[in-house]
């Protein structure tokens, strides 16, 4: 078994859905597991990570509008210390989640033919985002 770990910072994006797969592919080298899974753990709170289509730019403006007609603006929450949008932040995080876990099939990552890496950015002033990728395998 095999076992390759690396932690990189990304640059700050602005809120929406981003695609990072080249970002995450160029960060790790993967080319001696021949059968394996790759985990992608982003270490905050305000934002996520997920899996979607990586052609049509109107599939990440839609997501961003769809989480924002579920979760910002919201009377009850109480959580804005560090702004409005705080709270809805976290909500977004929580509900796609912070890591995802794509297999590794001859030193690439298996993903479907218009599946992408997307980094959700939830917050609208953030700063750069970090990664840890911890790839496994034969």
């Amino acid at each position: 078994m095999r076992f390759i770990q690396n932690e990189i910072r990304l640059k700050p994006r602005q809120r929406g859905f981003h695609i990072i797969t080249d970002e995450i592919t160029d960060a790790i080298d993967l080319s001696d597991i021949k059968m394996g899974m790759l985990n992608i753990f982003l270490k905050h709170t305000s934002a996520s990570l997920s899996i979607n289509e990586n052609c049509e730019r109107e599939v990440r403006s839609d997501m961003e509008a769809l989480f924002n007609e579920l979760c910002d603006d919201k009377p009850y929450y109480r959580h804005t210390y560090e702004g409005d949008d705080d709270m809805p932040a976290h909500a977004k995080s929580s509900l796609l989640g912070v890591s995802l876990n794509i297999p590794i099939t001859n030193g690439i990552l298996n993903l479907g033919t218009w599946q992408g890496i997307y980094l959700n950015e939830h917050r609208s002033s953030a700063g750069s985002r970090s990664i840890v990728m911890t790839a496994s395998g034969i």
